[in-house]
């Protein structure tokens, strides 16, 4: 049981964690799509990319939280993990907290002005997430949650309980998922929706983790896997999901990880699992014709 201690610990962390994911969401925000912004970076290959904006959003983010706990790490998408520096007697132990960002998640979609694209980030201690909020701006919707204390939707004025889909078989399942950049492992993931396509309802691609795992936890997704996800595109959208009464994590009893994550509901997990087990969907294959892997 979270004790009241731990539990307001984690309060404060969240409150810090919104308001810089809304100020970072607004700065997003703020190019209207006139024009696409400037890819400056490729990272795992030509179609993997980073905007100007990924990297003015994380040092934002970066800033505010430096600003209340400048002891704290911050492990970020762009610029990796950053040790805390010298604190004040307020400001809590050094190195207590570690902040996971993705300072926009879904740079694909923003770049070409559709609207699922986030800003994520968690607040981990001694290795658990405890708190995290993932701000969907363009549809003007804050996911939030505490560890033990369940996920919520904001919305304007408005705050809703987040329950994920229940009683849901797999072949009544709306399953989302996405897929990686390098080609070898979208050739596998290809096979994996054609193995898994005919016993679903259907599928969706979203094009941002997060915003998936608050789909699941938000019950407008049944089911959510992917391979190849980063710790900052599931530490807080997996905690939302969570707390929604999802299951999260790998297969055949594993915890969620770059080599897959999965999200649903108990029942449908251990089918959704059981079912891409058998596909051995944590490989990708050498080379897709055509290019290289």
């Amino acid at each position: 049981m979270t004790s009241p201690q731990a539990s307001e610990d984690a309060e404060t962390l969240l409150r810090i964690a919104v308001a810089a994911a809304t100020e970072a969401g607004r700065l997003l925000a703020s190019w209207r799509g006139d024009e696409r912004p400037a890819v400056v970076e490729t990272k795992s290959s030509p179609t993997d990319i980073v905007t100007e904006m990924d990297r003015r959003s994380e040092a934002l983010i970066t800033s505010r939280i430096r600003a209340h706990r400048p002891g704290d790490a911050v492990l970020g998408e762009e610029g990796g993990q950053t040790a805390g520096g010298p604190v004040a007697s307020d400001s809590g132990p050094p190195g207590r907290v570690r902040w996971i960002v993705d300072p926009l998640d879904g740079t694909v979609n923003y770049l070409y002005g559709l609207h699922d694209w986030a800003v994520s980030i968690a607040a981990e201690v001694a290795g658990t997430v405890v708190a995290g909020v993932v701000e969907v701006p363009r549809h003007g919707e804050t996911f939030t949650a505490v560890a033990g204390q369940g996920a919520w939707l904001h919305r304007g004025e408005a705050k809703v309980a987040l329950h994920c889909s229940s009683a849901v078989s797999l072949g009544q399942a709306l399953v989302g998922t996405g897929f990686g950049y390098n080609a070898g492992r979208r050739q596998v993931q290809g096979e994996v929706i054609a193995a898994l396509l005919p016993y679903v309802r259907d599928i969706r691609r979203g094009g941002s983790a997060s915003v998936d795992l608050c789909s699941v936890a938000a019950g407008r997704l049944d089911a959510f896997y992917e391979r190849g996800l980063n710790y900052w595109d599931f530490a807080a959208g997996g905690l939302i999901a969570r707390e929604a009464g999802a299951t999260v994590g790998g297969l055949a009893g594993k915890t969620e990880s770059t080599s897959m994550a999965v999200a649903a509901g108990p029942g449908l997990y251990q089918q959704l699992d059981t079912f891409l087990t058998r596909l051995n969907p944590e490989r990708d294959a050498q080379r897709c014709q055509g290019r290289d892997a």
